[in-house]
């Protein structure tokens, strides 16, 4: 049993001195300090996702199919708080932000690690993206291993090949033999449905925004969100629907 240090305050536990000292606005500008505050929040909750889909792929590829549920239905109720998120920093005015645009220079969302490392993780391997980030940093070593490791998807393919079914058509023409599987592909489904729709309300605001102007960091800005949005982790899952 782990032991309850005497005395160990809140703001210990959680090193709240750490975590609300880094926001460090670059501008004097009120409306700075959101910018901050929305995006590291996002990459606080990409870790947690991180953390869940792990465990996911580890259950899966132990054939523990209601453990994984409830790691992926934690994932995609997380994706929903963050795509409202978005509703939180469209309160911001093309005005207001244009006055502190220049103080980021060159970074740009388009470079979080984690939201790569979360795509590689759940089947989206695009491994262009390796190339922004440095050679010999964490997120570049984090993103090589997901690439090389088995996916969400490639890990449920197997667990599918394990149990017996012939095709993710057959679980789905056959769901009430094939439940556990039928169950896991829906729950990949919703996160799929929840990523798409974050990707949507992220094209919504940053027009709301900047309009087409190009992004920070060399991004062609809403030009490429708008081209991101057909993207699925889980393709064949969609497919099916036609299918059946």
């Amino acid at each position: 049993m782990t032991a309850h240090p005497a005395g160990m305050t809140y703001a210990e536990y959680l090193q709240l001195p750490t975590l609300l000292s880094a926001q460090q606005p670059k501008s004097d500008l009120h409306d700075e300090m959101l910018f901050i505050v929305i995006h590291q929040t996002k990459e606080l909750w990409l870790k947690q996702m991180l953390h869940e889909v792990d465990l996911a792929i580890h259950l899966v590829a132990s054939d523990d199919f209601a453990g994984a549920y409830k790691a992926l239905a934690r994932v995609s109720r997380i994706q929903s708080v963050m795509t409202l998120s978005w509703d939180v920093l469209a309160t911001m005015t093309p005005v207001d932000y244009s006055a502190f645009r220049h103080v980021l220079g060159t970074s740009s969302g388009f470079q979080s690690a984690q939201f790569r490392e979360l795509e590689y993780k759940f089947g989206i391997k695009d491994p262009k993206f390796l190339d922004y980030q440095e050679g010999g940093t964490e997120g570049r070593a984090r993103l090589q291993a997901a690439l090389d490791a088995p996916s969400l998807w490639e890990t449920a393919d197997a667990a599918r090949v394990r149990q017996g079914a012939a095709s993710w058509l057959d679980v789905y023409c056959h769901s009430d033999r094939w439940f556990a599987l039928y169950q896991l592909a829906e729950k990949m489904v919703d996160i799929d449905d929840a990523l798409s729709g974050w990707r949507h309300k992220h094209l919504l605001t940053v027009e709301r925004i900047i309009g087409m102007k190009p992004g920070t960091g060399g991004s062609s800005g809403a030009r490429y969100l708008a081209s991101t949005l057909e993207k699925r982790a889980f393709p064949e899952l969609w497919a099916i629907r036609t299918q059946l």
